[in-house]
């Protein structure tokens, strides 16, 4: 009588069956001598290859599943967030017993008892708390951030570890956003590929509503909103508390001011999620658009691992707003780029302009986006934000003019302690 093998994950047929047939021998675009097929592709995706997914939210509860699925057997995630009820709708690795937990935790064990043998390793924090060490470890790294900041500190974080000797420090970064019935997918090869910063430009610019309208004459929930935040929040915690648009007990307190004063002038519509939305600059997703964003950035992960075709080169817009279109197209790189260009830029401004509005200028300028940065020359500090004593030290430079204090031609350094990125200008008047 015979006796029935017993199989492990690595062999299971039919759960990677028709991945295997990918796997197994060359497609028609397949570049036969980069192709690592057959038992050496599998092994690596499924006993080597470390993945790390970077957001639990929409597009991370459809990222996770989908790599497990498709082979990749470690795989770590990070969020700082919990799970709110409103999340219920298009997050669907969480139910409504879930409301309260972190995002990572309750990610990783659906993940983990939908599809036995895969390894999913949560992480409920920040980005920032990991160094580049942690980040060091993986082999590919997929991000699903509603937060352009996030984007732009890990985007930049992966720049800078990249060391020419060492090729293993080039890690390939799948970064994939939504946006109502719109989506974006792209692959960021480090140093080589244009990088994140290299396309702020194509970035919408976030409303900004009249300081005189959110306090006198509010109209919608947005508004009340903001004057929670940007009126309430200074006049009662002052300078002793700073306000953290992560931090859950901070976006309560900003909802029940912001339901009060919508109570007040008789308007509806403000919610958790819509102020957390709008402090945070968040746009509320599609559960559809997510998949489709999702499973793109997931096959992009597998071709960059298997070599089994070639992964995209750069960028893929998906429009759906009307009817379904989508293209792709090669984002080149900025030699101007703060992050992986390197090159000064030639910045013009007025000479009657002060430091303080030099500063607001690089914070709102489309293709720099640095706020609160620290200027500096290679001579004098202009103003540093940090530590507190320069910070106090170059607080009167706010009032004087850039052109009294810096010569044209001379280039400024600036800094951020909220991007790892130093960006050169060299200034001249008009």
């Amino acid at each position: 009588m015979a006796t029935a093998s017993v199989q492990t994950p690595h062999d299971w047929p039919g759960r990677y069956y028709h991945v295997d047939q990918i796997l197994d021998r060359p497609g028609p675009r397949t570049i036969e001598e980069a192709f690592t097929g057959g038992d050496e592709a599998k092994t690596f995706i499924r006993s080597q290859c470390k993945v790390l997914v970077i957001g639990a939210g929409g597009l991370g509860c459809e990222i996770l599943p989908n790599l497990a699925l498709s082979g990749f057997r470690d795989i770590h995630v990070i969020d700082m967030d919990t799970i709110d009820v409103s999340n219920l709708n298009r997050q669907f690795l969480f139910r409504e017993k879930d409301v309260g937990r972190p995002k990572a935790i309750a990610a990783a064990e659906y993940v983990m008892k939908r599809v036995p043998g895969v390894t999913v390793t949560p992480y409920h924090g920040k980005i920032q708390d990991k160094d580049e060490e942690y980040y060091m470890q993986f082999q590919i790294i997929i991000c699903g951030l509603d937060s352009i900041e996030a984007r732009r500190w890990i985007n930049a974080t992966l720049v800078g570890m990249v060391d020419e000797d060492n090729p293993d420090s080039l890690k390939p970064l799948i970064d994939g956003g939504t946006e109502g019935f719109r989506g974006q997918s792209r692959v960021i090869l480090p140093t080589i590929t244009s990088c994140y910063e290299c396309s702020l430009d194509m970035l919408n610019k976030p409303t900004v509503f009249p300081i005189c309208t959110i306090a006198n004459t509010p109209r919608l929930p947005e508004h009340c909103i903001e004057w929670a935040s940007v009126l309430e929040w200074p006049r009662v915690h002052g300078d002793a508390k700073k306000l953290d648009t992560d931090d859950p007990e901070h976006i309560s307190w900003l909802y029940e001011k912001a339901s009060a004063r919508a109570a007040e002038f008789s308007i509806e519509g403000v919610t958790w999620s819509l102020t957390q939305g709008v402090v945070k600059n968040i746009i509320p997703a599609i559960a559809s658009t997510n998949a489709i964003i999702a499973a793109s950035c997931v096959n992009e992960a597998l071709k960059i691992a298997t070599n089994a075709a070639p992964h995209l080169q750069n960028y893929m817009m998906m429009i759906g707003t009307e009817g379904v279109y989508s293209f792709t197209f090669e984002h080149e790189k900025k030699e101007e780029c703060p992050v992986c260009g390197g090159a000064t830029v030639d910045l013009s401004i007025n000479r009657d302009m002060t430091v303080e509005e030099l500063i607001e200028y690089l914070a709102d300028k489309q293709t720099i986006q640095i706020k609160k940065p620290s200027l500096a020359t290679s001579t004098t500090s202009i103003y540093m934000q940090a530590p507190p004593i320069l910070e106090r030290a170059t607080r009167p430079n706010l009032e004087k003019k850039v052109s009294d204090l810096v010569p044209a031609g001379t280039e400024v350094t600036v800094t951020a302690t909220s991007l790892p990125l130093r960006l050169t200008l060299r200034l001249s008047y008009d």
